[in-house]
């Protein structure tokens, strides 16, 4: 059994993916992707979180049909790098057996394995809330 949680921020998909997981007694899966990435390819965390929670622009160059760019974009290569490498992790966590992922797109990694995939979605009274429960002292939260 693989299931899939996509969530919005602030609304609990990360608990109930923990919860779940210690329920079925199955492995989870959340920044634990973000850690590997980091250790096999050398990049620092939190720069990995980073570029893995933007979108991949297209790896073209805006004058494509026109002119072809010469230089090298290395933002753009270690986006893809990231991006290849998430996708790569994910597909092997799905092959060892049931296990339980949160974010990352693995709904759509994981389509061919047919995963239960759950949405977890909250008003913005308990998204705020929640991030106020769980947000260290120092940190600023605004509801905008």
């Amino acid at each position: 059994m693989i299931i899939t949680i996509s969530r919005e921020y602030g609304s609990g998909g990360r608990e109930l993916g923990k919860r779940l997981s210690d329920a079925f007694n199955i492995p989870y899966y959340d920044k634990e992707i973000i850690a590997l990435i980091a250790k096999e390819n050398g990049f620092d965390e939190n720069y990995v979180a980073h570029i893995s929670e933007r979108k991949i622009q297209a790896a073209y160059p805006l004058t494509i049909g026109h002119q072809f760019a010469t230089t090298v974009n290395h933002v753009t290569e270690q986006t893809v790098k990231i991006a290849v490498e998430q996708h790569r992790i994910i597909e092997q966590f799905a092959a060892q057996g049931s296990c339980i992922i949160v974010g990352r797109c693995a709904d759509v990694i994981l389509e061919k394995y047919f995963p239960f995939n759950i949405f977890v979605y909250a008003d913005k009274e308990a998204k705020l809330q929640r991030c106020k429960e769980y947000a260290s002292a120092d940190e600023k939260l605004s509801s905008i």
